[in-house]
């Protein structure tokens, strides 16, 4: 069995090498993202391995792995919206995600953010760069006072919910499944509605798609309470940005943490120093003092890296063997 695993990073060999001897499969790394222009070089293999930014909007791509008898494309990622699902159908291409990589590693980052942005990191931050160490005006909630709702109590939301649940807040959730072992950590609400108008911090778990998109719009902003946070840790699109930036400007919320943004392929993970930057939200959004932006890394730990390469590619092997996966997307 030989299996191609694009868009590998340095990061992943390490993981590559050691999946590769467990189970005695050749794995060829490539550097660039899988498109139009590259798909040719998977002719020759059994499956493929995939993690990008990049859209497989194109039939060319489908149609050619189907020609070279590739079935499957297995994501190094949860998210798999880069993939069209009705042109995978159509040439009997079975798409595999990572659903949960590890919950625990984006878990941390919320909850850490939680915690910088109720003790007021960003603005003493800001005032100390400029030599202003006073904390006048600047006192801290503590966690244990607080509600903090979680939208979507799937593994992720689950896990951070555990978290908060252990530092003593109070924790609620809207989630069309309820899960009975959450009971002790948490209080389902009847609504989203609900959740944004009890909760102090606001941490977003939805997977993205039609109904997801805009799910965090000027209408549920304006249903937060005035001095709550909202952290985004999902996906970018769950939340309208211009939206978002008119309610911190007009004091309708308190801050916000996002991990993730709209057309965020253009700049995270990129090297953009002494370079202007073309997103306007992210412009407005940096120069926020209520505000904390990381780069997409509430994945990128150690342990999740390991956890995607394996589940990844054990996913592609299952496919080629059995036709099946547990981890099928449709």
């Amino acid at each position: 069995m030989k299996l191609m695993m694009f868009s590998i990073r340095e990061d992943e060999r390490p993981a590559l090498k050691a999946w590769e001897e467990r189970n005695g499969v050749e794995v060829t790394p490539v550097t660039d993202p899988l498109t139009s222009e590259n798909v040719q070089l998977a002719e020759g293999y059994d499956g493929i391995c995939i993690q990008q930014r990049v859209d497989l909007t194109e039939e060319t791509i489908y149609e050619q792995l189907e020609q070279f008898g590739i079935k499957q494309i297995a994501l190094r990622t949860a998210g798999y919206d880069i993939i069209d699902l009705a042109l995978a159908k159509k040439h009997h291409l079975k798409i595999t995600n990572v659903p949960a990589y590890s919950p625990t590693s984006v878990a941390e980052l919320v909850v850490m953010q939680a915690l910088r942005l109720i003790r007021n990191n960003p603005i003493l931050e800001e005032n100390q760069s400029r030599g202003d160490f006073r904390w006048v005006g600047l006192i801290a909630k503590e966690i244990n006072t607080l509600t903090v709702g979680i939208i979507g109590a799937g593994k992720i939301g689950g896990t951070a919910a555990r978290l908060f649940h252990a530092l003593g807040a109070t924790v609620i959730a809207y989630d069309p499944v309820q899960r009975t072992e959450m009971q002790d950590i948490l209080t389902y609400e009847p609504s989203q509605k609900a959740v944004l108008e009890k909760a102090d911090i606001v941490s977003l778990h939805v997977p993205l798609d039609e109904t997801t998109t805009h799910l965090i719009d000027e209408a549920a902003l304006n249903q937060m309470k005035s001095d709550a946070y909202i952290i985004n840790a999902a996906r970018g699109p769950v939340v309208d940005v211009p939206a978002l930036i008119q309610a911190l400007e007009q004091n309708k919320i308190a801050g916000a943490a996002l991990d993730t943004l709209p057309n965020e392929q253009h700049f995270f993970n990129h090297d953009l120093s002494g370079k202007d930057l073309s997103d306007e939200n992210l412009k407005k959004l940096m120069n926020m003092n209520n505000v904390l932006i990381t780069p997409h890394i509430g994945f990128y730990t150690t342990v999740a890296v390991q956890n995607m390469v394996d589940s990844a590619l054990g996913s592609a092997m299952d496919i080629i063997q059995s036709g099946q996966s547990d981890n099928e997307v449709s």
